[in-house]
């Protein structure tokens, strides 16, 4: 979404995922499988709170977004608050190694595993980070 940010939005990626998300929610609920399914939404990071000269947003790591749904997560549960351009965490900020954590934890895997790569070398699976309990 470099370019062409706002009709790519409302013409394309929005209505699509206004479909499928919904709809795989509700099949997850209905066959008994969204306690034990994680579903989750968000991209490789937050997009600049301004639009650029291509009317598109630029990466911007310092804020972003993800959705958690099923497999163990509070139902309508948000986490964390943005300032008024979403540009920056105001409270509740949740680093990349705790939502690693979160996901681990949720799957039932111990977030404080550490596991070995093939020379020996340590490598705790989470970075350090902690699940958020709130979820």
């Amino acid at each position: 979404m470099h370019t062409n940010n706002f009709s790519m939005s409302r013409n394309i990626n929005l209505p699509v995922l206004d479909k499928v998300y919904p709809t795989l929610i509700q099949d997850l609920e209905e066959r008994g499988l969204l306690d034990s399914t994680l579903v989750i939404v968000m991209g490789e990071m937050g997009r600049t709170p301004r639009v650029n000269g291509s009317a598109g947003r630029d990466h911007w790591p310092q804020c972003g977004f993800s959705l958690l749904t099923g497999g163990g997560v509070k139902a309508g549960m948000v986490y964390g608050v943005t300032d008024k351009q979403a540009a920056y965490p105001v409270s509740d900020p949740v680093h990349p190694s705790e939502l690693v954590a979160t996901i681990y934890h949720l799957l039932g895997i111990d977030p404080h595993l550490t596991v070995y790569d093939r020379l020996g070398r340590p490598f705790p699976i989470a970075r350090g980070g902690a699940p958020c309990r709130a979820c």
